[in-house]
């Protein structure tokens, strides 16, 4: 193998080092949303020293300086000299991404990142060796009962919440698009926790009614914390594992079956499959791996944070349509919308 690689390949490994050093590049955007950095230089409108931004944001001038100097060298900040100050300012990503205030901020999804995946990460290596999350272990909370671990605080809630929120931001778009659901006319989005994606839902379907099925505290903290923009959008407490489900022409399940082991999603299907009216259909989002197995890696790291946060797994579309079809649903399309998250259509 190592004939086909070439001399400056064998002597300096780039790849493995852009790869080791990951971790760090993540911590420095993930410290400078917890700061509020990308918050500051968005009011500000014009660029500010380190000093300034320190004193702003009660840190160190040192530790700001060398924490700015990196968000340029990754190219989220931009910086210049003026009068032998150096200024650092916002760029149009840091601004429509990583500050608080856009429509399109990530900012919940990289606080989540942040301050629960990242520590679930640190016990990585016991999760192989074991082959269950690391919930106890990292929170002290009981490994088999992941909605206590997801939901343990308000404040870890919102936190998850913030999380979905993000992610549908990104996606929501082209997951509900990615089929022409136009037949279905009432949709039923379970776990849809904030009600995002059933927003995309209604603004592509105008003519369906979508209803947003979760937990009591979550419908609640949703409509308290989180605004919506379409009213179309109804919200419907319940328990879809140990309560009836709403009947519906089409059921979303967005990140759901893929926390959970193989018995618990069939047995979910399969009370969908019961539920569900004749011609009806299910509308799985998840992100999809390559039957292959060279990828994608993201959902091969997501496949790993199942492993230390849930019970569940990534799956290809094979092992999407064998469960399935187990539970009764037929007509099974895949569709790789190219982004994080895929979607795979099944009808009764």
């Amino acid at each position: 193998m190592a004939e086909h690689l070439s001399q400056s390949e064998l002597d300096y490994p780039f790849k493995l080092l852009e790869y080791f050093n990951g971790f760090r590049v993540s911590k420095v955007i993930f410290s400078a949303c917890e700061l509020g950095v990308f918050d500051l230089l968005l009011r500000s409108q014009e660029p500010l020293s380190a000093q300034h931004v320190a004193r702003e944001l009660s840190t160190s001038v040192d530790g700001m300086e060398r924490l700015l100097d990196a968000l340029v060298g990754i190219e989220i900040l931009e910086v210049e000299t003026a009068d032998g100050t150096v200024l650092y300012s916002s760029t149009d990503v840091s601004n429509l991404y990583l500050a608080k205030g856009s429509g399109k901020s990530l900012h919940d999804m990289i606080i989540y990142q942040s301050q629960t995946i990242y520590p679930l990460w640190n016990n990585m290596v016991d999760a192989v060796r074991e082959g269950k999350n690391q919930n106890e272990k990292t929170f002290g909370l009981p490994a088999e009962d992941i909605f206590q671990a997801i939901y343990r605080s308000e404040e870890e809630m919102l936190k998850f919440m913030g999380l979905m929120n993000s992610s549908w931001v990104l996606d929501g778009h082209d997951i509900v698009t990615a089929f022409n659901l136009s037949c279905f006319q009432k949709i039923v989005d379970l776990g849809g926790c904030t009600g995002a994606l059933a927003c995309e839902m209604a603004k592509a379907y105008p003519s369906s009614s979508v209803t947003v099925f979760d937990l009591p505290q979550v419908v609640d903290a949703a409509q308290k914390h989180f605004s919506q923009e379409n009213d179309a959008v109804v919200f419907q407490t319940g328990d879809f594992f140990s309560g009836e489900i709403p009947p519906a022409d089409l059921y979303v399940l967005a990140r759901i079956i893929h926390d959970w082991p193989e018995e618990k999603c069939l047995t979910l299907l399969q009370k969908i499959y019961d539920t569900c009216r004749p011609g009806g259909g299910v509308l799985l989002v998840e992100a999809m791996l390559f039957e292959n197995r060279r990828g994608p890696v993201m959902a091969q790291c997501f496949s790993l944070n199942m492993l230390v946060q849930a019970e569940g797994r990534e799956r290809p579309p094979s092992e999407y349509t064998t469960i399935l079809n187990k539970t009764g649903f037929r007509n099974v399309q895949v569709c790789r919308t190219g982004k994080s998250y895929d979607t795979i259509l099944a009808t009764r």
